[in-house]
């Protein structure tokens, strides 16, 4: 079982701490970090890119001119995804043998599995202190 502590250090602020870890999240108009959709958002492409990452270094493939363009496609009506493309662009001289594995490894993605497989919540309070 993995533990985070969301706490509210001022402001609009929110942060979740975790395993040495502080990811801080705010809200508009005073933004002084990411939004806490944003940082969901932003999790998606990082995992695709570090199981991209770890098919390029387990083959000696170069990473250098990779990168991965995350676009989020969202219904006008409710604002919600809809659609998430991953886009991997290579430089011209990246193998192109190796061009479908790039994408089934990003597929294997631990986010986009959740996503795709999504856990039950249980939210309720509890008296402490």
């Amino acid at each position: 079982m993995m533990e985070m502590t969301i706490d509210f250090p001022g402001g609009s602020r929110v942060d979740a701490h975790f395993g040495g870890f502080t990811v801080p999240t705010d809200q508009l108009p005073e933004a002084s970090a990411p939004t806490p959709f944003a940082v969901f958002l932003a999790s998606i492409g990082t995992c695709a890119g570090i199981y991209v990452l770890g098919f390029c270094r387990q083959r000696g493939l170069p990473v250098e001119g990779i990168r991965i363009v995350e676009r989020i496609h969202s219904s006008p009506a409710t604002g919600m995804a809809e659609e998430i493309e991953l886009e991997i662009q290579v430089p011209p001289g990246f193998p192109e043998r190796y061009h479908d594995a790039l994408v089934k490894s990003a597929a294997q993605c631990k986010v986009k599995k959740t996503l795709e497989n999504p856990p039950r919540f249980q939210v309720y309070t509890k008296v402490t202190g």
